[in-house]
């Protein structure tokens, strides 16, 4: 039967359109096409005029023509085609029943009524679940049971920092007396051998610790899932006198973290100044804008020195989890996609420390954005590659595909990556932002890709409900030499003028939902230039006014 199918496709057939000119003069237009035909018959028309310079009168009657040959040339192909199956089902040479089988699969997988309903997921459902107990009485419960998983966690990783300090003092000691011993009974051979010893050492200590994490993490989640579910079907259940002791606050209960191994973050005095301001042209939209000097990763530490049980900072967090107004953070990385260094690692540090029940692991998060970046380049190098192949060579599209080649595992500047979280004090979702080493210069200009790539961060959070976002005003997270006064005033400058540009922006992305911008500056900066920062802000953005009332007497 395929080969009947395959006689009666891609055949070629004559279309002729006979018309006159003038009172004597006939024409004849012959143009060959093959069957089926893909184009779009009207399209196919147009060229037809364009490509002949068909006269404008025969318009509307060679467009009737030719789709009626292409309607009546496709109704007979279709025929031979049913003709040729019904001849192959009759001489046996399909088998019915494999035949009845296929139709019959093919119609159900096609209509609706016969389409399978689609199955709940369990992050879907867990997450429904959570909302409902989230805000209701057992909302003290949850906070102080996350609470609790966090001190253990914790202690954990307390106990592994401990361990990896002793093995790293225990190791600088045999360095330092086989150094001493260097060019006297041992060689340079010895000392590699025992760093290699040594290194081998510490990744075996930390691969121990980190399997032992994340299957603690593991358990914890799924007791935590499952102990949730459990209490939303109980509070379902009428006169369930177990309840109120179920949900019962007792503070005695919840442990307190261990401060034994100095690992409580320290709260730096912190600088903050509160602005509401209104933007747009016709209908303005009120915002609020903070500046703050404080370190980026303050949003996300849980404050472990809290002797309160319940963790009141976490509330808000946990009750706009699964909510139209989620906090989001911008983090300034470099091109790789990983955890390994700077602000990377400290941020991965934090996210290890609690557990996530919600989304997973921001080690399996960055694996997939892996795996997406490495498709995504290996697609547009491929066609790079084909581009390369049908133009023209010349050094400038070699040069392009070697980069190609050789960074398609990296971000490029002004690019981000996303990660969801539920298990951070004051966020949701963290931007990381790639940025290179042209944000430390000083001459950056509204079209560099750091800019570009906050306009970018926006628009997602005016497209996914992110209402609170926190930006490193100075495009930097710690002060250096070169970040003079001058260089700070002309940076936040720049940045105050752009995301203000890009805030009203969002009136014709968003209709011009409130939202809030918090400006965070490096907490090494002065006081001096804080203030002279703070001034600037109503300057450029449209602060509004307030308006004392007295009653005359």
């Amino acid at each position: 039967m395929k080969k009947s199918i395959e006689r009666f496709c891609n055949r070629e057939r004559e279309f002729v359109y006979k018309f006159k000119v003038g009172r004597s003069q006939c024409l004849e237009l012959k143009v060959p096409l093959k069957f089926p035909v893909q184009e779009n018959a009207s399209h196919l028309h147009g060229r037809l005029m364009l490509l002949h310079s068909l006269p404008c009168f025969i318009e509307k009657d060679l467009k009737e023509a030719l789709s009626q040959f292409i309607e009546e040339e496709s109704l007979r192909d279709y025929d031979r085609d049913a003709e040729a199956s019904l001849e192959a089902v009759k001489s046996g040479e399909v088998d019915l029943h494999q035949l009845a089988s296929s139709w019959a699969k093919a119609y159900a997988e096609t209509t609706l009524e016969h389409a399978r309903p689609e199955e709940p997921s369990w992050d879907e459902d867990f997450a429904d679940v959570y909302h409902d107990l989230i805000h209701s009485p057992a909302s003290e419960t949850l906070l102080n049971l996350e609470h609790n998983y966090f001190v253990s966690i914790s202690e954990l990783i307390g106990e592994r920092d401990v361990e990896l300090k002793k093995l790293r003092e225990r190791q600088g000691i045999e360095m330092e007396k086989v150094m001493q011993e260097l060019g006297k009974s041992l060689t340079d051979q010895d000392v590699n051998s025992l760093a290699a010893q040594h290194f081998e050492s510490q990744q075996d200590l930390e691969n121990k610790w980190s399997n032992g994490l994340k299957q603690s993490t593991a358990i914890q989640k799924q007791e935590y899932q499952e102990w949730v579910i459990k209490l939303h079907q109980d509070l379902k259940k009428p006169n369930n006198s177990s309840l109120s002791e179920e949900i019962k606050v007792q503070p005695s209960q919840f442990r307190e973290s261990v401060d034994a191994n100095g690992r409580i973050y320290e709260e730096q005095r912190k600088l903050e100044e509160s602005f509401t301001i209104h933007l747009g042209a016709q209908l303005k939209t009120m915002h609020n804008l903070r500046l703050l000097r404080a370190d980026m990763l303050d949003f996300c530490k849980h404050k472990r020195n809290h002797r309160s049980g319940v963790k009141l900072h976490r509330l808000q967090t946990a009750l706009s989890l699964y909510s139209m107004s989620l906090c989001g953070l911008v983090l300034l990385v470099d091109n790789r996609i990983n955890s390994y260094s700077g602000i990377k690692r400290d941020f991965a540090t934090v996210c290890q420390e609690c557990t996530d029940f919600h989304f997973p692991r921001i080690e399996e998060q960055l694996e997939v954005v892996q795996q997406v970046v490495l498709y995504a380049r290996t697609q547009r190098r491929s066609k790079l590659k084909e581009s390369h192949d049908s133009g023209n060579r010349n050094g400038g599209s070699d040069d392009k595909a070697k980069n190609a080649d050789r960074n398609y595992l990296n971000i490029l500047p002004g690019e981000f990556y996303i990660t969801r979280h539920s298990n951070l004090s004051e966020i949701h979702v963290a931007f990381h932002l790639c940025v290179d080493d042209n944000v430390k210069s000083g001459n950056i200009t509204a079209r560099d890709p750091a800019i570009m790539g906050l306009r970018n961060i926006l628009k997602v959070c005016c497209t996914h409900d992110i209402t609170t976002i926190s930006i490193p005003l100075l495009l930097v997270h710690d002060m250096s030499e070169e970040m003079t006064i001058p260089w700070c005033l002309r940076r936040a400058e720049l940045v105050f003028k752009c995301v203000k540009g890009f805030i009203m922006e969002m009136a014709s992305w968003d209709g011009g939902i409130s939202r809030t911008v918090q400006f965070l500056v490096p907490q090494s900066i002065s006081e001096e230039m804080f203030y002279q920062l703070s001034n600037m802000l109503p300057q450029i953005f449209q602060v509004s006014s307030t308006l004392t009332l007295t009653s005359k007497h």
